[in-house]
C-alpha cells in the first residue's frame, strides 16, 4: 500500500508472531470464494491475525508484507525481517487457525516499502526459478491458495522485475497444475479515478505476454494526491468501471461477468494519507459493498484492519487508526457481507427500516420500524445501536434488543439548535454472527422565516459537499470544527478565492436572516442572485457572522461563502437561515 512509508521501520521494531505448532493445511486446498472481503493485516503490527479476524468478524486476511531483507537477495521474510522467515514457526498456528474457523489468509509481496527500496522479491532477485519457489514455499507452507502482489512506486517501473515476476506467476501456475493444487494470484496496484494508468497497465500486458493468469486486479482507491475533493466510494466505482473497460481490451475472449470477477477494490477507511479531501466514510464502504455485490467483483479490502477504529479523529495516515469518528470494526461489518461462496451454513438475519428517511423542523421528532428476519440457521438475540447523528440528535431504542424475526420503534429528536441538514445515520444490529446495518435519512429543516425552501447540509455532518459546489481545493474536513464531526475548509489561491455555493429557493419578497460561523483571515458569508448582501471577519477562533437579506420575485438566492486571494483558508461550520 502507498500508505506504508514506514513499514520496514515498523517492522525492525520487532513484531514476531512466533508459534510452534505446525499449521494445518486448508482443507483440501479450497479457494477462497468468488467474491471475498479480505482486509490488510499489518504484520508488523503485532498483533495477532487469528485474534483480530474473530474480534472483527473479517474471516478472510490479507497478510502484508513479504519481502528480501536486503536489495539483491532471493530469500523472503515477513516484513524482511530475518526473525521472521516463511516458516510454520512464523504465523503458522495464526494462520491454521483461520483456516480451521472456516476463513483463510493472502500472503502480500511488496508493498511500499520494498517496492521503493529494491527488497520486492522479484525486483530483488533476478533468478525467476528462485522467485518462483519462494512463492510456492509460502503457498506449501501456510497451505493457503492466493497470493497477492502489492505492486507501485519503483516496482512499477523496473521493467526487468515486472518481467521476472510474471514469468514466475505463469512457473507458479503451471506446477499448481501439474500437483493438483489450486493457485490464484492477484495484483495490487495504484489507480486513478478512471482506472490503471499507464505504468499499471503495462504489467498486466506484460503478464499476457508471458502467458501469466492474473485471476484478481485488486486496485487500491485512495492516495490519488490529484489536488482534488474526492467522494470516496463514488471514485472508487468510477475506478473499477474504468479498469472493467482496460481488461476488456487485455482479454477480450472474457465476458462481462468475467471481467468484473477479476477486479478488486481497495479503500483506506478515513483519513488516508493525502489529508482530509480523501476522506473514505463507513457509508462510503457500505455503499461500494452493495455495489459491488451487484456488478459480481472478485474482492473488496481496505488498508488495513488495524486502522478500523475511531481513535485519532483528525489524524491522516495513521497504521492504528481511521482518523474518523467510528466504532470498532465499523468498516469490516459494512464489507463483510460481500463474502459468498466460500463460508458454512450459519445464524444470520437481516435488518431493515421503514421509513428509512423522515424530514423534522427542529424541536421535533419521528419514529421508525426496525424490523430483522432470520435469514439462516436459527434466532438470535440482536442488539440495537445508531452512529452517525449529529449533535443535538437523539437516536432511541423500544426495546434496544430484539430476537432475530422481532421489532423495536426508533425514536429521532432533534434539538432546537440541530443545523439544517441532511444526515445518514447508520443503525446497526450486532449479534453473535456479526453485524447488518440500514441508513436512516434524517433532514433537519431550519425555521422557515415566513415559508419557503431551506439550507441543505448547512453543517456539513453528511461528510460530503453536496449540495454545495466548490472551487478546486475546498472541501469537508474532520478539524477544525464548530460542532458535530465536519466542517468546511474553504482554500483560497492566488487566483481564486475558494468560493462554495449554494442555491436555495425561498419565499419571494420575504426577509430573512443567514448566519454561519466562521474562522481564519478574511472570510466572508452572503448571498448573490436574488439578494444581495454579505459580511466578513478575520480571526483565528470561531465567531458567528449574520447576513439579513430580502429575496426578490424569484426568491432563489446563492448561498456563498469565501476567503481571499492567497489569504490562507477559512473554515465555515453551521449556516442557518431563519
Amino acid at each position: 500500500m502507498r500508505s506504508v512509508r514506514a513499514l520496514l521501520t515498523a517492522a525492525l521494531l520487532g513484531a514476531g508472531l512466533a508459534a510452534v505448532a505446525a499449521p494445518t493445511a486448508h482443507a483440501a486446498n479450497t479457494p477462497v470464494p468468488a467474491h471475498v472481503f479480505s482486509p490488510y493485516f499489518e504484520a508488523y503490527s503485532g498483533d495477532n491475525p487469528a485474534t483480530l479476524s474473530s474480534e472483527s468478524g473479517a474471516k478472510y486476511l490479507s497478510m502484508a508484507f513479504i519481502q528480501a531483507a536486503a536489495k539483491g537477495s532471493c530469500t523472503a521474510y515477513w516484513d524482511g525481517d530475518t526473525s521472521q522467515p516463511i516458516s510454520s514457526s512464523t504465523f503458522g498456528s495464526q494462520i491454521a487457525s483461520i483456516q480451521a474457523s472456516g476463513g483463510d489468509v493472502v500472503p502480500s509481496f511488496g508493498g511500499y516499502t520494498a517496492d521503493d527500496t529494491g527488497t520486492e522479491i522479484a525486483d530483488s532477485c533476478t533468478d525467476v526459478n528462485s522467485i518462483a519457489q519462494v512463492y510456492e514455499s509460502v503457498i506449501t507452507t501456510y497451505g493457503v491458495t492466493r497470493i497477492d502482489l502489492d505492486t507501485e512506486d519503483n516496482s512499477l517501473t523496473n521493467s526487468a522485475g515486472i518481467d521476472r515476476r510474471n514469468k514466475a506467476i505463469a512457473q507458479v501456475e503451471s506446477w499448481a497444475a501439474s500437483t493438483g493444487r489450486t493457485v490464484q494470484f492477484s495484483y495490487t496496484l495504484p489507480t486513478t479515478t478512471s482506472g490503471l494508468a499507464a505504468s499499471g497497465l503495462a504489467v498486466l500486458k506484460n503478464a499476457v505476454q508471458n502467458n501469466a493468469r492474473v485471476d484478481v486486479v485488486n486496485i487500491m482507491t485512495f492516495d490519488y494526491y490529484d489536488g482534488a475533493t474526492h467522494e470516496m466510494g463514488t471514485d472508487a466505482e468510477n475506478a473499477a468501471t474504468g479498469l472493467e473497460g482496460q481488461l476488456a481490451q487485455l482479454y477480450p475472449s472474457k465476458s462481462a461477468a468475467q471481467l468484473w470477477n477479476m477486479v478488486g477494490i481497495t479503500m483506506m477507511p478515513g483519513i488516508d494519507d493525502y489529508g482530509a479531501a480523501e476522506t473514505t466514510t463507513v457509508a462510503d464502504a457500505k455503499n461500494v459493498e452493495s455495489w459491488a455485490a451487484g456488478k459480481g467483483l472478485a474482492e473488496l479490502s481496505f488498508w488495513a484492519l488495524e486502522r478500523d477504529n475511531g481513535g485519532c479523529p483528525g489524524t491522516g495516515g495513521s497504521d492504528t487508526c481511521s482518523g474518523i469518528s467510528q466504532n470498532t470494526w465499523d468498516f469490516s461489518h459494512a464489507m463483510e457481507p460481500f463474502t459468498s461462496g466460500g463460508g458454512q451454513t450459519q445464524n444470520d438475519f437481516s435488518l431493515s427500516l421503514s421509513p428509512s428517511s423522515a424530514s423534522l423542523a427542529q424541536g421535533a421528532s419521528a419514529t421508525a420500524t426496525v424490523s430483522t428476519a432470520v435469514t439462516s440457521g436459527s434466532a438470535q438475540s440482536v442488539s440495537l445501536s445508531a452512529s452517525g447523528s449529529p449533535s443535538g440528535v437523539s437516536v432511541s431504542f423500544s426495546p434496544a434488543s430484539v430476537t432475530a424475526g422481532g421489532s423495536s420503534t426508533l425514536t429521532a429528536t432533534v434539538g432546537s439548535s440541530v443545523a439544517a441538514g441532511t444526515y445518514p445515520i447508520t443503525v446497526t444490529g450486532t449479534a453473535a454472527s456479526g453485524s447488518h446495518s440500514a441508513t436512516y435519512s434524517l433532514t433537519v429543516t431550519g425555521t422557515s422565516g415566513g415559508g419557503g425552501g431551506s439550507l441543505v447540509n448547512g453543517g456539513f455532518e453528511t461528510g460530503s459537499l453536496s449540495p454545495w459546489t466548490c472551487q478546486s481545493g475546498s472541501g469537508v474536513v474532520s478539524s477544525p470544527v464548530h460542532s458535530g464531526s465536519h466542517a468546511l475548509a474553504v482554500a483560497p489561491s492566488s487566483s481564486t478565492t475558494g468560493e462554495c455555493d449554494q442555491s436555495v429557493t425561498l419565499q419571494p419578497n420575504h426577509s430573512y436572516t443567514l448566519t454561519g460561523w466562521v474562522q481564519g483571515s478574511y472570510a466572508y458569508i452572503g448571498v448573490s442572485g436574488g439578494a444581495s448582501a454579505s459580511t466578513w471577519s478575520s480571526g483565528s477562533g470561531w465567531n458567528q457572522l449574520t447576513v439579513h437579506f430580502t429575496t426578490g420575485s424569484s426568491g432563489t438566492v446563492t448561498v456563498y461563502v469565501h476567503g481571499w486571494y492567497a489569504q490562507g483558508n477559512v473554515y465555515a461550520d453551521d449556516f442557518n437561515l431563519a
